[in-house]
């Protein structure tokens, strides 16, 4: 069937306007106001005009323009996200009107232009390598940020700064060091008035501030925070809105439409040096022999009025920050440490979350309450561990019913647990690493927290009202922030595989989440655990806020959001506040897709932020604390192995060094890819994933934000056999690391 030239007409004319965005077919038909019965015509049309060149497909089916006509319309516009330290990035599109989700367009290696996170740059498409296709960045039309940490030098007599999290390798220069007494290697903060490179110059940038000597560990934090521009202080104006709403609070009785469940025995269980209580747990059978759970949560948005000052702050936010030495909060602390945490013996508002279970852990029925509750007791992780290792011990001090509610609350987790697993969710332990501080906040050492049955009790109880409330909201129709967690990209799947199958473990696929956890679950306990989960967690898609019904992944969960710590996040609060209008009977806000789509992007790239200032600040404190320690020896185990060295996790402290091809005994080293190990020609000197050494701590370089390490003569294999079958050489992609000066900043040492 011939296609109509007429339709062909109008699709070109309007993908090649100034005005068109990247939109999938459906959105053509829209804005070509064609009837329903001519749909299939211009898919076909389309379709055809890709065949012919002048279009092609995007990420996520989005028709793009080829430039066939009418000028450069191979180019879209977006924001820019680096990746590897800026090595190669991804570009988001701009959002084509009517909240269609888009998949972020590839930028590789050598094609950034320049660009550092959040820039809005503009970017030529082009079929990639893999028929997906990928994008280089033609323009930068706006810069997200202009001031920057760095590291202050005299390149010759010309004072200039390195800048923090940027990939320039070339500094920029100051005019005027306004008189400070600046030395070699502080740590300043700087406006940058041209970036390196621009206009084929040299960068320029203004002082603003000096932060300290890098020598100095205390200002680690500092540096961190201005790096990621994260926010010191609420501004008075906000303060004051909290202090109001104190008042109203507690001169005022409790509003009596909320269910009054301050008779049920209520327990909140937090890390040890938790500020804020923002959970609390009920659990009880009914009156059928059924479970009674309740979840409360603290009812944050009845604090925070919407378009107030608190709100629009805790928008702009959107997440709390945790840091080593300090916590960054997204709403005052007046109300995130006091007014809607859920501490004991005090009266709270909370939105409950009502769920009846079978013994099994089948649902029958759930329903959300905006509730009023007393906790009872305060518990942490560690105690409630103690407390399952030996009950007995604790039914004196505490009482039967509290213990009694504890080891029920253990019974229905697990069960909730296994139900998880048998139908397909991953369960992958990354620990954090948490520091050891003392007195006057200097790293004494770190440790790995681990994720014990306890932590698994909370987490069980949180996925299942997060569950029940998106559950809940879907089923009604409505629009709001899902938690999503899209499936891996199969190419990534498949380098998984190959990985896998390198280390000879005895798994030829992991094409489903049953084989993915069956990988995870051979590797628990060895020393090839971190590696693999680290390998698993690089192939994962990340999880992002949105209003799209797309599941979660790991969690094999089709309908789930986050509801449960709207302290700290500003999605929960968003539904929350969704829940209040639906239980008042108001007018449900007419949010767009689009409105929501652009609010989960800020959200999620918020999110990203804090994650990255948290650990870089950990990596930052424990490098200095290192750099008190060089040349002593400790153990160590193989993380990931390339054809010019190799990354080494020490076991006592939790952070990888490297060690360089030129550290090992003399030899004529070559990467085996299969088996992931380094092998000398001459000695047959092994380096495997895995391997258990010892090494020496050689450098910490406070710049580049890397520990060097040397190993010991002796080394014992711990990854188990290698696989017999012999492979060609594989040239690893990284380049090889080469001091000089400042070096290039190698990320050999991030975990990303």
């Amino acid at each position: 069937m011939e296609i109509s030239q007429e339709l062909v007409d109008r699709v070109m004319r309007l993908v090649v306007s100034p005005d068109y965005r990247p939109s999938k077919p459906k959105q053509i038909a829209a804005a070509l106001d064609l009837p329903p019965d001519e749909y299939r015509e211009l898919r076909r049309t389309i379709k055809q005009l890709v065949l012919e060149g002048r279009l092609i497909y995007g990420s996520n089916h989005l028709v793009i323009s080829t430039g066939a006509i009418g000028g450069p319309q191979d180019r879209i516009r977006g924001v820019f996200r680096m990746a590897a330290g800026g090595a190669f990035g991804f570009v988001r599109p701009g959002d084509s009107g009517d909240g269609a989700a888009t998949d972020d367009l590839f930028i590789p290696p050598g094609k950034t232009g320049g660009a550092l996170e959040g820039d809005l740059v503009e970017v030529k498409v082009r079929p990639g390598r893999r028929g997906e296709n990928e994008g280089s960045v033609h323009q930068i039309l706006e810069r997200a940020r202009r001031q920057f940490t760095g590291t202050f030098v005299f390149d010759g007599n010309k004072p200039a700064v390195y800048l923090d999290g940027t990939p320039h390798e070339d500094p920029v220069y100051i005019g005027d060091i306004q008189g400070l007494p600046l030395e070699a290697n502080d740590k300043v903060f700087v406006e940058v008035v041209r970036f390196p490179g621009e206009a084929g110059k040299g960068g320029e940038a203004v002082l603003l501030e000096r932060l300290g000597s890098n020598k100095n560990p205390n200002i680690d934090t500092l540096t961190i925070m201005r790096q990621y521009a994260l926010p010191d202080h609420f501004a008075e104006d906000i303060i004051d809105e909290a202090r109001q709403r104190a008042d109203e609070f507690n001169g005022g009785a409790i509003p009596d439409d909320r269910v009054d469940f301050t008779d049920q025995l209520t327990l909140t269980i937090d890390p040890y040096d938790a500020r804020d209580f923002d959970d609390a747990i009920s659990l009880s059978r009914n009156e059928k022999g059924h479970w009674r759970l309740l979840i409360h949560i603290a009812d944050v948005g009845y604090f925070v009025h919407p378009g107030g000052k608190i709100d629009e702050e805790a928008r702009r936010r959107a997440t709390s920050v945790y840091l080593p030495d300090r916590v960054i909060p997204m709403i005052p602390e007046i109300i995130s440490n006091h007014l809607a945490s859920l501490q004991p013996d005090q009266v709270r508002l909370a939105k409950t979350v009502e769920i009846e279970m079978t013994d099994a852990g089948v649902v029958v029925h759930s329903e959300v309450h905006n509730a009023v509750i007393r906790s009872d007791k305060r518990l942490h992780y560690g105690i409630v561990d103690q407390f399952l290792e030996d009950p007995q011990r604790y039914r004196e001090p505490w009482g039967d019913a509290v213990c009694d509610m504890l080891a029920d609350m253990h019974s229905l987790a697990m069960t909730l647990r296994q139900r998880r697993l048998k139908g397909g969710a991953i369960t992958m332990d990354m620990p954090d690493v948490k520091l050891d501080l003392d007195r006057n906040g200097k790293v004494k050492g770190a440790h790995r927290t681990v994720n014990t049955e306890s932590h698994q009790v909370i987490e069980e109880f949180m996925l299942a009202a997060n569950q029940a409330v998106a559950t809940w909201l879907d089923d009604q129709g409505y629009n709001f922030l899902h938690r999503i967690h899209p499936p891996p990209d199969r190419r990534k799947l498949r380098q998984l595989s190959m990985f896998i199958r390198d280390l000879g473990i005895g798994v030829d696929s992991v094409e489903s989440r049953f084989e993915i956890q069956h990988v995870i679950d051979q590797v628990a306990q060895t020393p090839l655990e971190d590696a693999v989960n680290f390998a698993v967690l690089r192939s994962m898609s990340k999880a992002i806020y949105g209003p799209q019904t797309e599941g979660h992944y790991a969690l094999d969960m089709e309908h789930y959001c986050h509801f449960t710590s709207p302290i700290r996040r500003y999605p929960d609060l968003t539904v929350h506040r969704l829940i209040d209008r639906l239980r008042k009977g108001e007018k449900t806000p007419d949010d767009s897709m689009g409105t929501l789509v652009n609010l989960g992007h800020h959200c999620s790239d918020q999110e990203r932020n804090a994650a990255q200032a948290e650990r870089e600040l950990t990596e930052l404190k424990l490098l200095h604390f290192m750099k008190k320690h060089i040349g002593q020896s400790m153990p160590a185990v193989i993380t990931r192995v390339f054809s010019d060295g190799f990354l080494a996790r020490c076991t006592k402290l939790p952070i990888d060094g490297y060690v360089g091809i030129d550290q090992l005994p003399n030899d004529q080293y070559r990467f085996e890819r299969r088996g992931q190990m380094l092998v000398g020609f001459k000695a047959h000197q092994r380096y495997r994933l895995g391997d258990q050494l010892t090494v020496k701590i050689t450098k910490v370089d406070l710049i580049g934000r890397q520990l060097f390490l040397h190993p010991e003569k002796n080394h014992s294999v711990g990854a188990g056999k290698p696989n017999e079958r012999q492979s060609k050489s594989s040239k690893s992609k990284r380049q090889k690391h080469q001091p000089r000066g400042r070096s290039k900043k190698s990320k050999r040492g991030k975990r990303r």
